[in-house]
């Protein structure tokens, strides 16, 4: 379901987004919407970013922590 909402733009960044639809096509709306999803995209991403940066702030990697597959691992032919 769709909602309409009222939004306060500025008038150049208006103007630019005119000129993108004349040549793309694409309604305002719909590239406002793209616009919000790739922001919301981005801030998960940056959430999780986050979280992980924590968790190995507060467990950081042990300097031999992965040495034990290093056997395991081909290199070459």
């Amino acid at each position: 379901m769709m909602k309409t909402i009222q939004i306060t733009i500025d008038e150049a960044l208006l103007k630019e987004l005119d000129q993108i639809i004349k040549k793309t096509k694409e309604s305002r709306s719909a590239i406002i919407r793209n616009a919000i999803l790739s922001y919301l995209r981005q801030r998960r991403i940056t959430k999780m970013e986050e979280k992980h940066k924590k968790g190995y702030e507060k467990n950081p990697i042990r300097e031999d922590e992965f040495s034990v597959w290093e056997d395991e691992q081909v290199w070459g032919n």
